[in-house]
């Protein structure tokens, strides 16, 4: 069971709060009891919570009475309600207002174990279902985590391990490289796996709802703001948020990111209460924020906090040996969604396929081939089927020919500038190499000048 969800009681007995706090102590859930429906709402106001334990009499309170505000204020909470006065009526009435079980007293650990853990885990299985949902068409058919390139594949053994920590991590590289896909990869692999994964377009967003969307607001905190709203910081609580190109981010949002980062406390507009959340932050750019930096645009701070572990997507000229596997891969993927079969590439297409730059990397490449899937008229796709520039599917001269004795793993007299040549070799020098000290001297170079050309080339 996820480790990292959290139950509010709500009862004014303090030996009933301390039994179901025991009881639930042993799954390591974080619990919260209060002993009156003020003290529920100021803590549902403060914090975000998976299941709620409500008695249905709080001395001379109705805690049913408190129910509708309780789900008005964190939507799809599950509320348990529990009292001593059992009744088929009250049952029924409580599962009408919202609650999702209901447990008499007195009852066992076990039952208040179960009753917990099963809304728990249908929580977890509904976020599931809309996350799946909203990557339909989007992720599906993604293969970027298989390679055969030892650069890459050095990068992805780092990803692993940052995976498994909890901290602040930035996404770099040109767009299209997929760093959506390795922000979710990132989260399936990490102790949040099974919490929320919440992704907020920055570009999207308008500068002045940028911070509302963040951090929620309250009604009347501006003109349009008709009811409280929660934003996606407490909506991703005990998971993952993702801020996809945070560079586009107003300097009013990079302050108040910064001072959540610091503190992980929050405030909603137009209100003066700190809010608490338990959240991992993940950022994405394809922009050089030290240029935003520099011209004013974004936080120095703010970089500084984000830029803990830099991980930098390689475009996917670089990884010249995966190419035509992701290539066949989207083949298979497109033919079953379109209803094809038996698709191949003709000899012309992977040569063309092979020799193109791809400037919008994994995702031009799957775009490419699924409109080959749609419009090839026959069972061979050709170069002119993907859609690519004039000039790529001319066929060239003959077939490269590739540096294999030297490890380069890429056509030599092919159209690769000098630099091309140069960055990925030196990627795959320093990542077979135990050291830089070793790399450096199969370069025949000091360590200062493969620092200096790392840097150059993104790859430090």
């Amino acid at each position: 069971m996820d480790t990292t969800w959290s139950v509010l009681i709500i009862d004014d007995d303090p030996g009933v709060r301390q039994s179901v706090r025991l009881c639930l102590e042993v799954d390591n859930v974080r619990v919260l009891g209060v002993g009156t429906a003020a003290g529920a709402l100021e803590a549902l106001d403060r914090g975000r919570f998976d299941v709620v334990f409500l008695d249905l009499w709080l001395q001379s309170e109705s805690g049913l009475a408190a129910l509708p505000e309780i789900l008005r204020r964190q939507p799809g909470i599950g509320v348990v309600v529990i009292t001593a006065y059992a009744s088929y009526e009250t049952a029924v009435e409580a599962m009408k207002m919202g609650a999702v079980d209901y447990l008499p007293k007195p009852f066992t650990p076990e039952q208040v174990r179960n009753a917990a853990r099963r809304v728990a885990a249908e929580n977890v299985l509904k976020r599931q279902l809309s996350e799946l949902r909203e990557q339909i068409g989007e992720v599906e058919g993604e293969n970027v985590f298989e390679t055969s390139d030892p650069a890459y594949h050095g990068f992805l053994q780092t990803a692993a391990r940052v995976a498994g920590s909890d901290t602040v991590v930035l996404l770099r590289g040109e767009s299209g490289t997929g760093k959506t896909v390795l922000a979710r990869w990132l989260r399936a692999q990490s102790p949040r796996a099974g919490r929320p994964f919440v992704t907020v377009n920055c570009p999207m967003l308008s500068s002045e709802l940028m911070s509302s969307v963040l951090f929620g607001h309250r009604k009347g905190a501006f003109t349009g703001a008709v009811a409280d709203a929660t934003g996606k910081v407490e909506e991703a609580q005990g998971g993952t948020l993702f801020l996809d190109e945070v560079g586009d981010l107003t300097i009013d949002a990079q302050a108040r990111l910064l001072r959540f980062l610091n503190d992980r406390t929050y405030e909603r507009l137009g209100e003066a209460k700190d809010r608490r959340a338990d959240v991992r932050i993940m950022a994405a750019t394809n922009r050089p924020l030290e240029e935003a930096v520099s011209a004013g645009r974004f936080r120095e701070d703010l970089f500084f906090r984000l830029n803990v572990i830099t991980l930098t997507m390689p475009p996917l000229r670089d990884r010249r040996q995966d190419i035509l596997p992701l290539a066949h891969h989207y083949l298979r993927f497109f033919e079953r969604r379109q209803g094809r079969q038996k698709l191949t590439f003709s000899p012309r297409c992977e040569q063309a396929v092979l020799a193109y730059s791809w400037p919008g990397n994994l995702r031009e490449l799957r775009n490419a081939i699924e409109r080959a899937t749609i419009l090839s008229p026959g069972v061979v796709v050709e170069p002119e089927d993907l859609g690519l520039p004039p000039a790529a599917c001319e066929p060239s001269e003959g077939p490269p020919k590739l540096a294999r004795n030297r490890g380069l793993g890429v056509a030599l007299g092919g159209d690769y500038s000098l630099e091309d040549m140069e960055r990925e070799h030196l990627a795959r020098v320093v990542a077979r190499a135990p050291s830089f000290e070793a790399a450096a001297k199969i370069l025949g170079i000091d360590v200062t000048t493969l620092q200096r050309k790392r840097k150059r080339y993104g790859l430090a």
